[in-house]
């Protein structure tokens, strides 16, 4: 995989006087500025015992600094617009400033990185080969989210939706039932801010916090109290106060600003959560709760942490996979053991996996291919740890591979990979976690049906 670009800037205005460090380029890559200059010839008050450069965000005024003793130093503040200034210290304080007053960019954004199966063109690199190891969807840094399942959806820093793979049903919202191998505009709006791919149709919230679907409509997943398909986005009522949506196999449930829980569409194994196995086709509130943090659907089956760390899930119990050490339906939320410190939470089709607030990985369900990592194929009725290390922050349970990101910014997966679905560059199924390639400022991940996609740099 190449690097993402960076750029080197070299337009400076110097403000400080000669006996000050010299700044001689600024190279930028994603998050971050390395630096390189040239030692001061006297300082005047001793010798020199290290430097300090320091960016200021032009915007925010907020100041992130590095120290080195030696050029070039990298400076670490993020995305934005900064002001790049350099001291060098001595054994009495520091030296003269170097000041440079042209704003300097430091890259920002995020690559969007995809790999696996590729019949529909869910990979979205304009073909329909199956790729085996991550690559580039065209040169944009500008991604912010993503969601995968049979087709992909991902939501652009601007406020743009998007969406390619497969088209049945009207999935991508694009008003067409074509499959599309490379990412199409969902109408013209900027205030999308995320969207759920599910098995044949998709939900998003707005920024103005009202619900959006499209697609399949079959058991009233759309939520627009009726069975009739959608092949572009439809509000779902009135209200401005949805906060996150999850799309599954063909029900969806969301949250509102307030921390109540709402499900709708098919609910033959208690999926919908609401004490019953009648199918709803617009939004019912499931209790009476307000501190449901978010929602993640799989294949007729739910899991939920709550605002106080707690983890919950109902619907279909096969192959364990509610986490409640047996293989029994529920139809209302039943709590997963009795911890508190459950972060986030991802429903693949038949598995899920789980991060603790400690950075440990947990998995369990359906072990077919390895997919829970904890070097088996037994399935799993409780959550098992994946390893020992206590340095995982993000995770997503697809169809049949699980992919997660640790705090270092490297990326890893493992699970089935007859499509190359886990991205190591092989077809060799992995039944704990493989690292994927050598980068490290992977950020998000989203595991689909038999394919990941991934976003490289600041989101």
């Amino acid at each position: 995989m190449a690097r993402t670009p960076g750029g080197t800037l070299s337009a400076f205005t110097l403000l400080s006087t000669p006996d000050a460090p010299t700044i001689t380029s600024i190279s930028t890559s994603i998050g971050s500025a390395s630096v390189a200059f040239t030692a001061p010839s006297d300082t005047g008050d001793g010798a020199i015992s290290s430097y300090v450069v320091t960016a200021v965000n032009e915007s925010s005024g907020v100041s992130t600094g590095a120290t080195g003793t030696s050029s070039p130093i990298t400076v670490s503040p993020g995305g934005g617009t900064f002001k790049i200034r350099m001291q060098a210290l001595n054994p009495y304080g520091p030296g003269r400033l170097t000041e440079y007053d042209t704003g300097n960019a430091i890259y920002s954004g995020a690559e969007l990185w995809a790999w696996g199966r590729n019949g529909s063109g869910q990979i979205g690199d304009n073909t329909i080969v199956n790729k085996s190891s991550p690559v580039q969807i065209g040169a944009f840094s500008t991604w912010s989210k993503i969601s995968s399942n049979n087709h992909s959806v991902s939501v652009k820093t601007d406020g743009t939706l998007w969406a390619w793979g497969a088209g049945a049903s009207g999935r991508l919202g694009d008003n067409s039932v074509i499959n599309r191998s490379s990412p199409v505009q969902v109408g013209a709006l900027t205030n999308w801010l995320q969207g759920s791919a599910g098995e044949t149709h998709t939900a998003a919230v707005k920024t103005d916090g009202t619900l959006w679907s499209w697609g399949s409509n079959d058991s009233g997943q759309l939520g627009q109290n009726d069975v009739t398909y959608r092949s572009s986005p439809v509000q779902v009522g009135a209200l401005t106060n949805w906060v996150t949506v999850s799309a599954g196999s063909n029900f969806t449930g969301s949250v509102k600003s307030g921390g109540t829980l709402w499900m709708w569409g098919v609910n033959t194994f208690g999926n919908l959560g609401d004490s019953t196995t009648v199918s709803k086709s617009s939004p019912v509130q499931i209790g009476s709760l307000t501190n449901w943090q978010n929602v993640s659907c799989g294949v007729n089956f739910v899991s939920s942490v709550k605002t106080d760390g707690t983890l919950w899930a109902w619907g279909s119990g096969g192959n364990g996979k509610l986490g409640g050490n047996d293989v029994v339906n529920k139809s209302s939320p039943v709590q997963i053991g009795s911890l508190s410190n459950w972060a986030q939470v991802s429903s693949g089709f038949e598995h899920v996996a789980s991060i603790k607030t400690d950075g440990t990985l947990w998995a369990w369900g359906v072990n077919t291919s390895g997919r829970i990592g904890d070097n088996t194929v037994i399935a799993r009725s409780s959550p098992v740890q994946i390893g020992a290390l206590t340095n995982w922050s993000a995770c997503s349970a697809g169809g049949n591979t699980t992919a997660a990101v640790k705090l270092d910014g490297t990326l890893w997966s493992w699970g089935a990979n007859g499509f190359g679905s886990v991205g190591d560059n092989t077809v060799v199924s992995k039944s704990s976690p493989v690292q994927i390639g050598a980068l490290t400022s992977w950020a998000q991940v989203s595991a689909g049906s038999e394919h990941t996609l991934s976003l490289y740099g600041v989101v």
